[in-house]
């Protein structure tokens, strides 16, 4: 049987684009069943995919409230902006570096995200995946984290009694009840937002150390995949840039960017190239020769931002409060500074998510077409 996973990669305020798409997604297929069983997700793209697997009406209304909270969305809401917030943060970081670099009592991180609590357990009614699952309407939910003290990529996922954990090289899958708590260990950017104590290990970002995005999908019986990417460097002809003279060393949050752009977008990139070079050596088989063995194409469909992310948060850096202004401008994270892509991981004002939102609706229905072709009628 065809089994469709969506997958919903990480990138901080960068997943709004993510909500337009979606809501774009649930017009073009109108229909009450949810098109995509398994939803994994990775970062900010696991608060999204639990937004959608607890909803308990149909894709169309689940799609229409999480892209109300993105729209809605304030910088407050995910993380304290205050002078006094952000200075004490950045107080806390250096004076551990008399404490051998922790602190005995809180994770340590540049930003405050509490808010983002307060926020995730009013708009997510976690206790609805159970029944869900259930009722058949959702076989697995999934969202990833990185263990600080193992160095292991956990996927943790709820799903159906029959579905079962996982271990790869560093890659572990774990079955779980999801909470809040997961959906903040799978979001806490390094060094930006504390680390979240789990099962006894303090777990981060998902996206880090995050080799294979997509096979947490395939482990929990997906074959066929739609993904939902927040990089514009998917068609093969923007890669390539032609030289510039060297004007000055890179920023702080130049390098920074860098670093987010390696860990969020690096991986799932290259994964997907694997599996379509993977794709093209089995269709030079037989098909009946995969009937029995673990080995089989998968179909892809990827929807990823046609215009640069960076740019955007570049023109929108002004939106966002005077005291995170003045950090970010101090350390580049401007257009001007060369470091706009950090920004645009940190941007959660309204009118950029709401910017990205409508250029992920725009996308998705400039690919209608095959969107529609890759979801058929799920009614049926």
């Amino acid at each position: 049987m065809e089994k469709n996973a969506l997958i919903l990669s990480g990138g901080g305020a960068r997943a709004a684009y993510q909500a337009g798409v979606l809501l774009a997604i649930s017009e073009i297929v109108p229909c009450s069943a949810n098109p995509f069983p398994i939803i994994c997700g990775t970062s900010a793209g696991a608060i999204n995919a639990l937004a959608l697997a607890a909803h308990d009406g149909t894709f169309g209304e689940a799609a229409q409230d999480l892209s109300d909270t993105w729209r809605q969305l304030e910088v407050e809401s995910v993380y304290k902006t205050g002078w006094s917030d952000l200075t004490g943060s950045l107080l806390r970081v250096l004076g551990s570096f008399f404490r051998q670099g922790s602190t005995q009592r809180r994770a340590l991180g540049l930003l405050d995200n509490s808010p983002l609590r307060e926020l995730l357990t009013g708009v997510i009614q976690f206790d609805n995946v159970a029944r869900r699952i259930e009722k058949g309407a959702l076989d697995a939910v999934c969202v990833t984290a990185l263990g600080y003290a193992s160095g292991e990529s956990v996927s943790f996922f709820q799903g159906k009694e029959s579905l079962s954990g996982w271990r790869r090289a560093r890659r572990v899958g774990a079955p779980s009840t999801l909470t809040v708590d997961h959906l903040l260990a799978s979001s806490a950017i390094p060094a930006v937002f504390p680390a979240v104590p789990l099962n006894k290990e303090y777990f981060g970002d998902g996206a880090m150390r995050q080799l294979a995005p997509i096979s947490p999908a395939l482990h929990l019986g997906a074959n066929r995949i739609f993904v939902i990417g927040v990089s514009h460097n998917r068609t093969k002809t923007r890669w390539y840039r032609p030289k510039r003279a060297l004007q000055k060393p890179p920023s702080i949050a130049q390098i920074l960017g860098q670093m987010f752009n390696s860990a969020f977008i690096d991986t799932l990139e290259g994964d997907l190239e694997h599996l379509e070079r993977t794709n093209a050596l089995l269709s030079l088989g037989n098909p009946s020769d995969f009937e029995h063995s673990e080995y089989r194409p998968v179909e892809t469909l990827v929807i990823s931002p046609s215009k640069p992310l960076d740019k955007i948060a570049g023109r929108r850096v002004r939106d966002l409060p005077k005291s995170l202004r003045f950090f970010l401008r101090a350390v580049g994270a401007t257009a001007s500074g060369g470091g706009a892509s950090v920004a645009s991981y940190l941007l959660f004002s309204h009118q950029y998510c709401n910017e990205l939102m409508e250029l992920g609706y725009q996308d998705a229905n400039w690919e209608k077409s095959k969107i529609e072709d890759f979801l058929g009628n799920p009614c049926q």
